[in-house]
């Protein structure tokens, strides 16, 4: 039978009551209805290809596919081997006074090598630094500034990156003031003239604001030398390129799309300032929060497949949440590509189209929130994102339950807020199964 999910996307009435829709009433066909099977199909190829065509976004920058399969894979550095090994000596033989570029496995790593030249390149950096985790990044990224500088946060960010700035980096004598980013005049007023860094995440997480990248570097940059970063973590180089746009730091954790199977920890930052590269090195070696080879291996092989994945990603998303949108029991829904959002323009100018992860709000509270969660059984209830397979969860209880109460009010972190990740599972799988868990949530 025809999904009443695909009916709804395509602008047809839902047969539940309630729903304000399209005046015409289609009723589902069978299976055995041969012409309506072929009209059905057709009409959702028309809407993935729609999703698909070019809607004013930027164009992928041209080889990044090659470069993300060949860069840091020289087998000429490894006696031929097509695929880089796992180094995992920690010790390396030496003369008193020379070394061939390794020291010890804290300092440096080959199979580390190898993956820091490919996010280079693939950001349009000149220098990549990994570390033992998105946070491990963000702690050694922040330790650039020092006692008695200032540095500005969005105020719509992860939670372990709020948690990190208000409990732990103010605690070290370095203030931090958190701002509304999406507008210039706020950013402005909150530049003081001990302002070192400037700390942002677009999209927002999980509000999905998008901050324009090179009017805050505009901004900022007309104020002195202060340090523009980016948490590109939600869109990959793939679909945005920060660095391009004025940012000093595209930073990243590397846990999420980037490695994309969900079985490592990892971050990453990437630099096109040469000397800002050796201050992070120093800090990386200094600090110690370093990866390990056999991650570094996974991500590098992970890698190979981004351009891919993240299409699918885009894909699937945008057409779930056209579905979203036509559901009578949702209110509002948080995604960036599609045209009624706040910051779509943004969006078009500094991206090539949106991920998997976005928000949605329905009309129920915490009771209908937890409900549909549990309803579920493809979407997994669970925190993080960007891995293979779909993801959902509760903000306000989950990943940003640390914010403060009143903080996470003022952004719209409330109860009937749900992010989901959408993974690389069919899309017909995907939607009839929020179809069936909102049936369980609003019987």
């Amino acid at each position: 039978m025809l999904s009443s999910s695909w009916n709804m996307l395509l602008g047809r009435k839902h047969d539940r009551s309630g729903f304000c829709g399209s005046k015409e009433i289609i009723k589902p066909c069978e299976a055995s209805d041969v012409s309506c099977h072929v009209s059905y199909t057709l009409k959702k190829e028309e809407v993935l290809n729609s999703v698909m065509a070019d809607q004013g976004f930027l164009k992928p920058k041209r080889g990044f596919a090659t470069t993300a399969v060949h860069s840091g894979k020289d087998p000429e550095k490894w006696s031929g081997a097509v695929v880089p090994p796992i180094v995992t000596s920690t010790v390396y033989k030496r003369t008193v006074h020379n070394h061939t570029g390794y020291v010890y496995g804290r300092s440096a790593n080959p199979t580390r090598s190898a993956l820091e030249d490919c996010l280079a390149k693939l950001d349009g950096g000149t220098d990549a630094i990994t570390f033992a985790s998105g946070l491990a990044a963000t702690t050694t990224i922040a330790s650039l500034v020092s006692k008695g500088d200032h540095i500005i946060s969005s105020d719509d960010l992860y939670g372990g990156t709020s948690r990190l700035f208000r409990d732990i980096i103010g605690r070290l004598g370095v203030e931090v003031s958190f701002a509304d980013c999406t507008s210039s005049e706020n950013l402005a007023k909150a530049i003081q003239k001990n302002t070192k860094m400037v700390w942002i995440e677009t999209p927002t997480n999980p509000i999905l604001r998008v901050l324009d990248i090179a009017d805050i570097s505009k901004v900022i940059k007309s104020f002195g030398d202060i340090l523009l970063v980016v948490d590109n973590t939600f869109l990959t180089p793939y679909l945005q390129r920060p660095l391009d746009f004025g940012a000093d730091i595209a930073m990243y954790s590397m846990s999420k799309y980037m490695n994309g199977h969900s079985d490592i920890v990892m971050g990453a930052a990437v630099v096109k300032d040469e000397e800002l590269g050796k201050k992070l090195h120093f800090l990386q070696k200094a600090m110690g929060a370093v990866p390990s080879p056999i991650d570094c291996y996974l991500v590098s092989r992970s890698l190979k497949t981004l351009p891919l994945r993240m299409e699918q990603h885009k894909k699937s998303s945008m057409v779930i949440a056209q579905w979203l949108q036509k559901h009578p029991k949702v209110t509002e829904v948080l995604h960036p590509g599609l045209p009624n959002h706040p910051q779509h323009e943004i969006c078009k100018r500094q991206t090539s189209g949106h991920s998997g992860v976005f928000s949605f709000k329905h009309c129920g509270g915490i009771k209908e929130s937890e409900a549909i969660l549990h309803a579920f059984k493809v979407f997994t209830l669970a925190e993080s994102l960007g891995g293979f397979e779909s993801l959902a969860q509760l903000p306000a209880l989950m990943t940003h339950a640390s914010v403060p109460e009143e903080q996470r009010l003022k952004l719209g972190i409330s109860d009937e807020l749900i992010r989901i990740s959408i993974g690389l599972e069919d899309i017909d799988d995907l939607l009839e199964d929020l179809e069936q868990a909102f049936n369980v949530a609003f019987p």
